[in-house]
């Protein structure tokens, strides 16, 4: 059977459901539109879908993907129309297609992370942090679940691909490329280690942004 693929973004009041009630969101999203998706076996079967890459809970998103199965007539280039009509706000599907590259091509995410000062940025906040993402080496602790102490250490500088750093009146955005999977870095952790590493450059505020999925080679995964 053929696997496919929504496009989604998800913004606004949206970036704050857990993957866990975004999975029940769109199971009930497919039920409520009348479009026939492949379900689990079993005595309690539910919708098969699945999230490759799951948000973390506050981040917003223009390039969220879910797979699933069709397993009903319905044409692909009418499911976007169908699904937006019943899920909720801030979660938005731009297109519905045949998932023809595999989840493990899936190498880099882009970011979009912007530092908010109310004071204003401090002056030489951005050559501070383009200097600290420049190390040989940046050491940080990691939650782990399978970690004795509930923390393992990662350098967070061979999981960094590129990274554009810029300062603007009341802020400084990070334009960072990290790596997607086994592992993947989630840009928060670079937040700490400015915190850590750069007090004087701490935000007051920062939002996350995924901008992009791309492969080994840079290009757009889709």
């Amino acid at each position: 059977m053929t696997n496919h693929r929504l496009a989604f973004s998800k913004s606004d009041t949206a970036k704050f459901i857990s993957h866990l009630d975004l999975m029940r969101t769109f199971q009930r999203a497919f039920l409520r539109a009348g479009i026939a998706i492949k379900h689990t076996e079993g005595f309690n079967p539910h919708a098969f879908v699945s999230l490759p890459l799951p948000l973390p809970v506050g981040f917003s998103s223009s390039c969220e993907v879910l797979d699933f199965q069709l397993v009903g007539p319905d044409a692909l280039e009418d499911v976007p129309a169908r699904m937006n009509a019943v899920l909720p706000a801030g979660i938005q599907v731009h297109r519905c297609y045949e998932a023809l590259r595999p989840v493990k091509e899936l190498a880099y995410v882009n970011y979009i992370v912007t530092l908010e000062y109310e004071a204003g940025a401090p002056f030489g906040a951005d050559t501070a942090i383009r200097e600290l993402l420049s190390r040989e080496s940046l050491v940080m602790d990691k939650r782990s679940k399978k970690a004795k102490g509930g923390f393992t250490q990662v350098d967070l500088i061979p999981l960094i691909a590129r990274a554009s750093i810029e300062e603007r009146r009341d802020t400084v955005a990070l334009d960072l490329i990290l790596q997607a999977q086994n592992p993947g870095l989630n840009p928060e952790l670079i937040l700490a280690a400015i915190r850590r590493e750069l007090p004087d450059a701490a935000p007051d505020f920062a939002t996350f942004h995924r901008r992009s999925l791309l492969d080994r080679s840079l290009q757009l995964w889709e």
